[in-house]
């Protein structure tokens, strides 16, 4: 399965395959899981969101109802952003003035402290559309023509948003790195 491209996963799915099931939520679920933690800081509610997603993927694939499944990524982080702000939008997390548990908002064992606070940074520092592009391209995985529908650009000019964007970004976060390292803590001010 490892070899199927995400197309061939829903067909598979869609013919009652259920180690496809399986090999889609193994490509997707960790990518699901991090965007709820995220939001919504607690690890219960981000695998609940995360099953719940899944749970409606598998329902509109196995109804016929996904029209483009090679883009199957974006069906299903727009599935969980869905569900996300369903989450949020509850009328028991609103009323019982539910603030998130703080002690998972720092759960990525990948990056530290320092180095999460420091993209953070960079990334308000880049241009708007620079910003954009970057989640379009790494975080949601939009094919290029999407991406440039999206931006409002013709789709020969993605390769050089994404060089521009790519080069700002790494400059931008070099010099925060420096003024960290020589004052300490993350600059409040522009560089």
């Amino acid at each position: 399965m490892d070899g199927c491209s995400d197309a061939e996963l829903v067909r598979l799915i869609q013919n009652g395959d259920q180690v496809a099931g399986s090999e889609l939520f193994e490509r997707y679920g960790d990518r699901t899981y991090y965007l709820a933690l995220r939001d919504l800081r607690s690890r219960s509610d981000a695998e609940d969101v995360r099953a719940e997603a899944f749970l409606r993927v598998l329902r509109a694939i196995q109804a016929e109802q996904i029209r483009a499944p090679e883009m199957i990524s974006s069906f299903i982080l727009s599935t969980a952003r869905n569900i996300i702000l369903e989450t949020l939008r509850s009328p028991l997390r609103a009323a019982s003035g539910e603030v998130p548990d703080q002690s998972d908002a720092n759960a990525n064992p990948l990056l530290d402290e320092e180095v999460t606070g420091a993209i953070a940074h960079t990334l308000r520092l880049l241009k708007p559309r620079e910003r954009e592009f970057l989640r379009l391209h790494y975080y949601e995985e939009l094919p290029k023509e999407e991406i440039a529908r999206r931006i409002g650009i013709d789709q020969e000019r993605v390769r050089l948003i994404k060089s521009r964007a790519l080069k700002s970004f790494r400059e931008i976060y070099q010099r925060l790195r420096k003024a960290v390292d020589t004052k300490g803590g993350v600059p409040s001010h522009k560089i």
